[in-house]
């Protein structure tokens, strides 16, 4: 009876691990935001590094927030 609880013991370690690792790759993965190739995002990168003005900016993130 003690080897099968040492045994049952030893599963549950090995499945808390497994669960524990499978949550921080799901975290990982929901942390990373958008996409570096998402319209969107390079819009802001360019508005950022002052590649466009604030106008050029609004008038293109409106283009793209249609539904053609």
């Amino acid at each position: 009876m003690a080897r099968f609880a040492v045994a049952l013991l030893v599963v549950a370690v090995i499945a808390a691990v497994v669960f524990g690792l499978a949550l921080m790759v799901r975290a990982s993965r929901t942390r990373r935001g958008p996409a570096p190739d998402d319209p969107r995002e390079i819009l802001r990168r360019r508005y950022a590094a002052g590649e466009i003005d604030e106008d050029e900016y609004l008038r293109r993130m409106s283009g793209l927030s249609q539904d053609w």
